[in-house]
This record gives C-alpha cells, structure tokens and sequence, in this order.
C-alpha cells in the first residue's frame, strides 16, 4: 500500500519506518528542510533506539523516502496519516495549528479517494474538525474519510511498542473504512479494536490520564511511607501482584515528565472543561506531580544546609532511559533551582547531554558519572538509566567530597548504601529506621 506520513518527530518517524519494513512504500513528508535533509543523509533527529538500522534498511530498499512536499505525498498515497505535534497552550488546551496546516495540506492536493488517519494525540472532536476543513478547501469534489488511530508509544521502546502493541485502535465511520486501515495492522497479528471516531480519540488520552494517575498515586503513598516509616518499595509490590492493579507504572520517583503525561492529561482537563465537567481527580493528579520534584529537592536543601556554594552532580538528564528527550524532564527544574541557589552543578547523562548544553551552557558536563561525582558534596540520581544501576559505589564515594546520596529514582539499596558510607535519601522508604 502507499502511505504518507506527514510529520517525521516520534510518532511519525516510527510509524513510517515499521510501515515500510512491513513491505509497504512510504513516504515521510515534513516542512522542515534541515529535518528532511538529515534523513536523507542517514541522521536522525530523535534518539531511539534501533530506528537509524530500520530506517537505513528500508531506505535502501527504497520502501522509505524523506520529502517536503507535502502535495506530491498526498497524490501518490492511499492512505495518509497525520503525526505532527499538538504542543500545550499556555491553558493546557492542545495546540491544533499543525493539525489545521497538514489539513488544509491535504486538501488541496487530493486527486482520488483518501484516508486520512489522525495519529496525533488530538482532543475529542478533531476527526469532525479535520474532515470540515478538507472538505472546505479541496479543489476537487473527491471523496475522503476520517480515521482515529491513536498510537500508544513509549519512548525509548517505540519500535518494539509498534510492533508488539497490546491493542490497535481503529476509531472509523464505518466498518469498511476500518478494514483499510486493518489491513495495515494485519501483519502484526495483534487485538485490534474498532469503535467510532469519537471513542478512539477519548481511548488515547484516557489511557495516558490513567497511567499518570497510577504515578501520583504512588508518589502519594511514598510521601505516606517517608512519614509512617515504611517502605514504599514493599507496598508498591504487594499492590502489584494484584491483577486488578498490576505493577506497572507503580514506581514513586519524581514524578512523570516527557512529552505524554503531563500534556494529555493537561488537555484531558481542558475537554472536560470546555463540556462542563470538572475532572477534580485529574486534576489532583496533576498537582501531585508538580509537588513532588519540589518536595525532594527540599530534603536535598534540608540535609545539605544550604545549596549555596555547594556542588551537586546530576546524574540523568533525560526524563527517562533510552531516549534524549528533554520534555518536562526533572532534571532541568531541578538544576535550575540548584543554579538559583547558587550550587555549582556537574552533570553526566549517556545521550542528552548536548541537548541540555543547549539550555544550561554554564554548568559542567561530564565523560561519566564517576567524572561527574569529582569532588562533589552530594550526587543526585535523576533518571534511572541501566548503567547507573551497575555503578561501582566504592569509586563513587571515593570521587566525591561529601558523602550524600540522593536516589531519585529508587535504585538502589538502602541498607547496602549505608553500609558503603553514604548518607543516602530516597524516595518513600524509610531512611531514618533501615538505610
């Protein structure tokens, strides 16, 4: 089948790619030049893991292609899926300029029957709103029809999340429709849902609201823990082997960040709002997270002294594993209330170090974590990445000035911290009593 994917960030990078590796011809289309000429030159503008392979593989089989016109995309395709981004308004409503632009580019270039696929992670009530604007501006009287398909990927495990999803959700006007798009999916052999436009578009925030509720929840029950004295680690697994509940996204830390949680749930509201339901439980959730890195960085003031003249290695930038993305990452809140402060801050992170360069050029930016622990008071954990976990803590302790801990993330041991020397600060277990 021929496929245009318009927008070539996360989303429509992966979705393109694992199309065209499933033997169809696709091409990426997007208005940024400087994006479109990397890919063509076999750069990527995301880190992800195993996507530069797939990607090389398919172009050289010449089943992907990188173009910025949009138009020549849209003739040549049968079916064209929307992945531009719907960044958060200072309101928390989604952004749609990107949405109405590949509309309106869509439009204008149809020449036969389409379907349009939204995989942008849109409010209720944007397959109306796309459909109205195509049939507003086509220059020709060509029939259409709008599909919901929203995507469920994980950063840092998209390609893997695209093959092996645990449902596929086809949101179309009818069952014909749905079966085009099914056809897609088939190869995969995975469930496969098929609702109506509208529930689609709900499903895909709702899951993201959800998860996001798990994480403050249990972050709630870690602030719990700190005070009763128990181990917040020990809850979390006697919760998760109820099915009902399960374990994941059951890990208290500092909270959730990236580019999913906090915008969806965030619009989440906004719909809610705007139909005249007030979402107070979302909302808490919401809260709850803007608390929590504050609320761990006060214990790191509190056991320091002061931040002033104190020098702090951060060790995680990222706001998860496995990818270099920045979005509402913890690291860069926290940094900047350290810098505020007046700390010195020396940072080590395996991908997204040149990222934050961007952002904060003043602090120091490390070859490793050892390096980045050189004469530091205190090493604070941010993003949990595998090889912090596999750290030899002797050479740690030894590289530092000081002797403070404070574990983020929860990766470690506390008992076998404290044996080590550390004074050690975590997350909702218990430090005073068994660390």
């Amino acid at each position: 089948m021929n496929i245009c994917v318009i927008g070539t960030g996360y989303v429509g990078l992966v979705t393109g790619s694992v199309f065209a590796d499933l033997g169809n011809e696709v091409v990426c289309v997007d208005k940024i030049d400087e994006k479109i000429a990397m890919l063509r030159r076999g750069e990527m503008p995301i880190y992800e893991p195993g996507l530069e392979e797939m990607v090389a593989r398919n172009v050289a089989d010449r089943r992907l292609h990188f173009s910025t016109d949009i138009g020549e995309g849209v003739r040549r395709s049968d079916v064209i899926f929307i992945c531009v981004g719907t960044p958060p308004k200072e309101s928390g409503e989604p952004d749609m300029t990107y949405i109405d632009e590949a509309a309106r580019s869509i439009a204008v270039s149809l020449n036969q029957y389409k379907v349009v696929v939204n995989k942008s992670t849109v409010p209720v009530g944007t397959g109306d709103r796309v459909r109205e604007i195509i049939e507003k501006n086509r220059t020709r009287n060509v029939e259409f029809d709008v599909v919901s398909n929203p995507e469920f990927l994980r950063e840092g495990s998209a390609i893997s999340d695209t093959l092996h999803p645990d449902r596929i959700v086809i949101g179309a006007p009818s069952q014909v429709v749905a079966m085009k798009i099914l056809e897609l999916y088939a190869p995969l052999e995975r469930p496969m849902l098929i609702t109506d436009v509208a529930s689609a578009e709900i499903i895909k925030y709702a899951s993201n609201a959800f998860l996001a509720t798990k994480i403050s929840f249990i972050n709630s029950i870690a602030n719990i823990c700190d005070a009763a004295g128990a181990d917040v680690v020990q809850v979390m697994k006697g919760m998760g082997y109820d099915q009902r509940i399960g374990a994941a996204f059951l890990q208290a830390g500092l909270g959730y960040g990236g580019s999913c949680f906090p915008k969806d749930s965030s619009a989440l509201i906004h719909t809610a709002d705007k139909l005249g339901y007030d979402f107070r439980i979302l909302k808490a959730v919401v809260d709850v997270n803007k608390e929590q890195a504050q609320r761990f960085m006060d214990r790191m003031e509190t056991a320091l002294g002061t931040f002033e003249g104190k020098r702090i290695a951060i060790l995680g930038l990222a706001f998860k594993p496995n990818t270099d993305d920045l979005r509402d990452a913890k690291s860069l809140e926290m940094i900047a209330r350290l810098l505020a402060a007046g700390a010195t801050v020396q940072a080590y992170d395996p991908i997204a170090m040149d990222k934050t360069r961007e952002i904060f050029p003043q602090i120091t930016y490390s070859k490793n974590a050892y390096d980045a622990a050189c004469g530091a008071d205190a090493v604070a954990i941010v993003t949990e990445w595998n090889e912090f976990k596999f750290l030899n803590m002797e050479r740690l302790k030894e590289a530092m000035q000081g002797s403070i801990l404070f574990d983020g993330r929860n990766i470690y041991d506390p008992v076998r911290m404290r044996r080590l020397g550390f004074d050690y600060y975590c997350v909702g277990r218990s430090v005073k009593d068994r660390c």
